[in-house]
């Protein structure tokens, strides 16, 4: 069994149709939900994380980052609760 974990739960990734610590029977199906994952949370959600997936033996980990601000209006999170 192959599991993708999302480390943490901002509002954007709440707010979605996406399921944390969903297993998957094929490395191959869970690789391929977790690249998926990645790339649609970099390109849809709020801008404020950048989203990783990394391998860890059986399962995948998206790990989240806050994105270093590059200009000083709009500061602050998605409204998650992790980031202060």
């Amino acid at each position: 069994m192959f599991t993708i974990n999302v480390e943490k739960e901002c509002g954007c990734f709440q707010r979605s149709a996406f399921e944390n610590n969903k297993s998957f029977e094929s490395r191959d199906d869970a690789l391929m939900q977790a690249k998926l994952m990645e790339n649609h949370m970099n390109q849809k959600f709020c801008q404020k994380h950048l989203f990783t997936a990394v391998e860890d033996g059986d399962n995948f980990k998206i790990m989240v980052e806050m994105k270093p601000q590059t200009h000083s209006h709009g500061g602050g999170c998605c409204g998650g609760g992790h980031c202060s």
